[in-house]
């Protein structure tokens, strides 16, 4: 990912620099990024009070919800407007973040913006990005670098301990790195492998995948007592305690589980455990996903990009919607 577009925080690493426009040049066609006063996709400002009869939904996610691939009319975030009548959504979607981040968003900008619903898009892979202390970059100069990113750990007591807030802005190169921290660094592990192996092999790649990977690109789901799962757990846990309003966690499947080329089983089961423990409510779009004929569950993502295609979040946009819209009718009900 380039930094062109985005500029430093201090509390959450960085965001879009406020008010950029550009178009980048994407294997779809390119795609026009906007982005308003606080930093965030968006083709209008968000503003602290709601519209007298309407109601609003904050969204936070990574690239997969900030739309890398699509202009923001695109997103899943701004068609829920379109199938739910007198909703306002404001995208907080940050590319190249992790859960951990998208938390801290949270913290800075809900107190004050007035919302009745929270959704919180956790791409699956998030897991990894998680337990990361570094992500890498590209930079002006096309040179791959490190920067350091927030991240909490847990203590003996299991509680949660916030570092490297305010983030240290400088680049890293990774030949800077302490060895033990180099462990810490975000790479995109063997699900980079993958991705190249889908776009390359052709047509005997399932079996392929299913050999080399064993059908599990994230392994840490596997056991409810796995630290990368009791991290993500426990900030999720968190976030949803403190909300004043309901809570929406949807978990966003890499194309492995869309296209049947993993078994889903594993994150399935820590994510609903996760709801029910946490009282927030679940909501797992793969299945409407896999409902689909294998042909368009391809057209899912891009021919080379694996993020989600304006098809594929016209397919979010539906299966959120028919979770939400209920949710929202009786916040209404409530307060009325």
């Amino acid at each position: 990912m380039t930094r062109s577009i985005f500029q430093y925080h201090p509390t959450y690493a960085f965001h879009f620099i406020p008010g950029v426009k550009a178009r980048i040049p994407h294997e779809g066609g390119g795609y026009l990024v906007r982005a308003n006063a606080d930093g965030f996709r968006s083709d209008r400002e968000f503003v602290a009070s709601r519209s007298a009869g309407r109601r609003r939904v904050l969204v936070f996610g990574d690239s997969y919800t900030a739309g890398d691939g699509v202009s923001n009319g695109a997103r899943y975030s701004d068609l829920l407007e379109t199938h739910i009548p007198n909703l306002e959504v404001y995208n907080y979607g940050l590319p190249g973040t992790g859960t951990d981040q998208h938390y801290l968003v949270y913290r800075d900008v809900a107190p004050r913006i007035e919302h009745d619903l929270i959704v919180i898009a956790v791409l699956v892979e998030n897991i990894r990005r998680v337990v990361a202390h570094y992500r890498l970059f590209e930079n002006a100069d096309g040179k791959r670098v490190a920067l350091a990113k927030p991240y909490f750990a847990l203590d003996e007591r299991d509680a949660l301990v916030l570092h490297n807030v305010p983030v240290p802005p400088r680049e890293i190169s990774l030949d800077e790195l302490p060895a033990h921290e180099r462990e810490h660094v975000d790479q995109g592990g063997d699900l980079s492998l993958v991705r190249r192996a889908v776009n390359f092999l052709g047509p005997g790649v399932k079996s392929v995948l299913q050999s080399a990977f064993g059908q599990n690109p994230l392994p840490a789901y596997d056991s409810p007592d796995d630290p990368a799962w009791r991290l993500l757990r426990a900030i999720l846990a968190r976030w949803i305690a403190e909300a004043s309003v309901p809570v929406v966690v949807v978990p966003l499947p890499l194309y492995h589980y869309v296209e049947d080329i993993a078994d889903p089983s594993a994150y399935r089961a820590r994510f609903t455990e996760l709801a029910r423990a946490s009282g927030a409510q679940l909501h797992d779009p793969l299945s409407d996903l896999m409902a689909l004929p294998p042909e368009q569950r391809r057209a899912l993502r891009f021919e080379r990009d694996v993020h989600p295609t304006p098809f594929a979040h016209e397919q979010l946009a539906r299966s959120i919607a028919a979770r939400i819209q209920p949710l929202l009718a009786t916040q209404a009900a409530v307060h009325a």
